[in-house]
């Protein structure tokens, strides 16, 4: 049984920086590629980034490029975001989630090719 279980969140003030952890157990974690996305308060759930199973190439939405970054430990079966230079609008629970290598970047921002998730953890950021 596959299980995800995210861990890290909490309430930061604008400007700080968190660590996401992702915690895979029931699979092989470099057979999979792994993406967090996050869904704040009505709104959908939206792609953050992701990386395929070897570890490279990364993807990030627009949003985060240059302040997240995604990564991972195979041998730990953990993934990682860093999230540096927070702001209010990244507020939102954040979820992780495992697929196999996909082959375009498209196809890794779209949650409808993940096929397992976290519960998510909330992150709050406050002004």
């Amino acid at each position: 049984q596959v299980q995800l279980i995210e861990s890290g969140g909490g309430l930061v003030q604008a400007g700080d920086s968190l660590r996401l952890s992702c915690a895979a157990s029931g699979l092989t974690l470099s057979a999979y590629a792994m993406g967090w996305f996050r869904q704040a308060p009505g709104k959908e759930r939206e792609f953050v980034a992701a990386l395929r199973g070897s570890g490279s190439p990364t993807y990030y939405a627009d949003a985060v490029k240059g302040r997240f970054t995604i990564s991972r430990e195979n041998a730990k079966n953990m993934v990682y975001l860093q999230m540096n230079n927070l702001k209010p609008e990244d507020t939102a629970v954040y979820y992780c989630a495992a697929t196999h290598d996909l082959f375009t970047s498209s196809q890794y921002s779209s949650k409808f090719y993940y096929n397992y998730w976290g519960q998510g953890t909330q992150v709050t950021v406050s002004s």
